[in-house]
């Protein structure tokens, strides 16, 4: 295993003992095969490009790895998964405890001829996509708009242009916080709009989604149709969040923001989109602080003037630099 001490990239030795909020935590079994940072800045893993620091940022080996590391924690160690980071804002104060990085790693994408697709948390939605497209299989489309990996999509049962994720699964395979596995069926869970219950301390490790036959042109086209719509929407190409806020019962976030006058609306580096007032943009050196603030102020204004609670989509997390979470 590789441990780094991220604030200096410097190499530490094996087992060293590295200071865990005043104490000692000491990682001395054989079987981590990953990289271990400490300190890690989260700018280098959000989609927002802000954000405080990671006690520990481990990025897994493989799934025996990730079990492994699992099995040898501290129990009073929190624990956060981390996918491609593009719903996420982590405060300016930082995360205590261990972050460990699955994207790019739990990535098996597996299809069998009735259209039974096996897909690991870790891979890209828009890769499910194009994947289950070029093989001639319906009903993944939407996830190439999504820019997550397959476990937050599974999380937040994230949807656009009319589907929902958990429209397409079957079943999923879990991972507690002692590492052991087990597999469920979707009725195991409550599922809602943005929402999924899930027990503490236990991930989505991969999933089975089911899709029908279709042409592969028309599958492509689909694609290259719902890209173009949200490229002629929303700010693709900017560092943001994607949605910052669920729609409400019978209306859209956008709107409400839009009709409150906040397209434009600074606050920092931190800005409402004038492409699509759901979207906070950051214009370069935002902080989290900023980023945070504007979404709140967009919440408070919607509440006084329209009457409507907005909920944020994104999850924030961390301690803000003044050491309250």
């Amino acid at each position: 295993m590789v441990v780094i001490y991220a604030a200096t990239n410097k190499k530490i030795s094996c087992g060293t003992c590295i200071p865990v909020a005043g104490g000692n935590m000491e990682f001395t079994t054989e079987k981590l095969r990953g990289e271990l940072k400490y300190m890690e800045s989260m700018a280098n893993h959000t989609s927002w490009h802000a954000g405080g620091r990671a006690e520990f940022f481990y990025k897994v080996a493989d799934l025996d790895d990730l079990c492994s590391l699992l099995s040898c924690l501290p129990e009073d160690i929190p624990v956060l998964w981390l996918g491609l980071g593009s719903n996420l804002l982590v405060r300016d104060g930082g995360l205590k405890g261990m972050v460990i990085a699955i994207a790019g790693v739990l990535d098996e994408l597996e299809l069998t001829a009735t259209g039974q697709l096996h897909a690991g948390a870790g891979v890209s939605c828009p890769k499910v996509a194009r994947f289950s497209a070029n093989a001639g299989f319906s009903g993944a489309e939407f996830l190439a708009g999504i820019p997550g990996t397959m476990g937050g999509a599974l999380v937040m049962n994230a949807g656009a242009f009319g589907s929902e994720t958990w429209d397409l699964v079957t079943s999923v395979e879990m991972l507690d916080r002692n590492g052991k596995r087990c597999e469920r069926g979707k009725e195991d869970f409550v599922i809602g709009y943005r929402h999924v219950e899930l027990n503490d301390n236990e991930w989505f490790i991969n999933c089975k989604l089911n899709l029908v036959r279709g042409g592969v042109d028309e599958c492509e086209n689909r694609i290259r149709t719902l890209l173009a719509q949200r490229a002629a929407t929303q700010p693709i190409g900017q560092f943001s969040c994607g949605s910052v806020f669920r729609n409400p019962p019978n209306d859209y976030a956008a709107r409400l923001i839009e009709f409150c006058g906040l397209k434009g609306k600074r606050i920092g580096d931190a800005c409402i989109s004038e492409k699509h007032a759901n979207f906070i943009i950051n214009q370069g050196s935002a902080t989290a602080t900023d980023i945070e603030n504007l979404i709140l102020y967009a919440r408070d204004t919607v509440r006084q003037r329209c009457d409507v609670e907005l909920i944020p989509e994104v999850r924030i997390i961390g301690e803000r630099i003044d050491g309250h979470a």
